[in-house]
């Protein structure tokens, strides 16, 4: 199993911009804590992150035909793009949204959410954890044989 785990604007800055809201975990741990998860559970997981709306849009595509699922954080994309929304339904591959925070109780133009209408499923509120809990969602369904959509419980406790 191949899974492409995409990060948009700031989500470099994990532990410097507002910890708070993101955590004090630092993106390093956040890609080490991906990698060890990957190698324990003997699967392949490629990480890619940038703050460029047109370099999400290329990763996304070049996933087509040869990974089995993406794990996304669009960052603020998640409320402004289009094209990566457009993107994700391209490539008919099982995508899950992923935010360290609970946007749901943030700002209003938080809870709009383009992204996830090419979703099936949404992990918000759990830290850089919610990243493994979408890698393991991906690992059920492709077990499974076909993804499942989750969209109803959009937090899962």
């Amino acid at each position: 199993m191949k899974i492409k785990v995409i990060n948009g604007p700031n989500i470099n800055m994990l532990g410097i911009r507002e910890p708070g809201i993101y955590g004090a975990d630092n993106f390093k741990t956040l890609i080490k804590n991906i990698k060890a998860f990957a190698k324990e559970n003997k699967i392949k997981v490629d990480c890619y992150q940038s703050n460029h709306e047109g370099d999400l849009v290329d990763v996304i595509q070049a996933c087509y035909g040869k990974y089995d699922g993406i794990v996304i954080n669009p960052g603020a994309y998640t409320h402004t793009s289009i094209a990566i929304l457009d993107a994700a339904k391209a490539v008919k591959i099982p995508v899950v949204e992923v935010h360290i925070s609970k946007v749901e109780e943030r700002e209003d133009f938080r809870q709009v959410s383009y992204i996830r209408q090419a979703c099936v499923k949404t992990i918000t509120g759990h830290g850089i954890a919610g990243y493994i809990e979408g890698i393991q969602y991906l690992m059920d369904c492709h077990v499974a044989g076909a993804p499942r959509n989750d969209k109803e419980g959009k937090n899962e406790d």
